[in-house]
């Protein structure tokens, strides 16, 4: 393993590491009020093309942690999607 490619999985380790606290708060509290439907939206989408773009390349790091940053983002966004409603305040058909 050249030391470039060292770089590149200490940064896919540090980058994907830090949405586990943020998947893990969420679980616990079920609060999502700070989470933005629309910004986890159109970083699910970037995570994907990141994800083909290092398919292609048959760049390692990229795609291990595209896949892992892929599934705690879509964990985030299903939470978002099931527990937003139900903090909505303006929802009145609770």
């Amino acid at each position: 393993m050249t030391g470039i490619e060292l770089i590149g999985y200490a940064a896919a380790t540090l980058t994907t590491a830090s949405f586990v606290p943020q998947a893990l708060l969420i679980y616990k509290t079920r609060n999502v009020s700070g989470v933005s439907l629309g910004m986890y939206c159109a970083f699910v989408v970037g995570i994907v093309l990141w994800l083909v773009y290092g398919l292609l390349l048959m760049a390692w790091p990229v795609v291990l942690a595209n896949i892992v940053t892929l599934v705690l983002a879509l964990a985030i966004l299903a939470m978002k999607l099931r527990y937003g409603r139900a903090q909505d305040p303006l929802d009145r058909n609770r």
